[in-house]
């Protein structure tokens, strides 16, 4: 059974799926200043994932590209959002055997970054990657109405058969 923060966190990519559902390349691509494209913001979730279950964890990076194309504090960008659906998809997929060892006693625990320990613990980390989804499904749904969007979801979604609060 997976932790119950990796639970929120799988529930989470599923509302930031459901957020963009059905958004063509075009329209993934607008952008309105000073907000990022939807593109861009599957690019960069699928890099902060990869960042941290992949190459902290790991020692491995699939997709390096999403270092410059999406990576915190890059320029910029507008990529197509059917390829970053493509990237996000194989980089969340790749991460969940990590996210199944996840446990109570690693979760504070801290990788080590650069010879130095992370200076958050990784539940820390889970917690922060899962909130940052929110903001971006905020975000997201801000750009799909100037959109012009008629479709735009309510959230949270069914968090009470998907997600429930469970005890440690």
């Amino acid at each position: 059974m997976p932790h119950p923060l990796v639970t929120q966190l799988r529930f989470t990519r599923s509302e930031f799926k459901r957020a963009i559902d059905g958004v063509s390349n075009e329209d993934g691509e607008r952008r309105f200043l000073p907000m990022n494209s939807l593109g861009w913001m599957v690019a960069h979730l699928a890099w902060h994932e990869q960042l941290c279950w992949l190459t902290r964890a790991q020692g491995q990076t699939l997709h390096p590209e999403l270092n410059e194309l999406a990576g915190y504090g890059k320029p910029a960008s507008t990529p197509p959002i059917d390829t970053m659906w493509s990237l996000w998809e194989s980089i969340t997929n790749a991460s969940e055997p990590y996210l199944e060892t996840l446990t109570s006693e690693n979760l504070v625990t801290h990788w080590e970054v650069n010879g130095q320990p992370h200076r958050e613990s990784i539940g820390s980390v889970l917690r922060r990657i899962t909130y940052h989804y929110w903001y971006h499904i905020g975000e997201s749904q801000a750009v799909r109405q100037l959109l012009g969007h008629a479709d735009v979801g309510n959230f949270v979604g069914a968090l009470h058969s998907q997600a429930p609060y469970t005890p440690e």
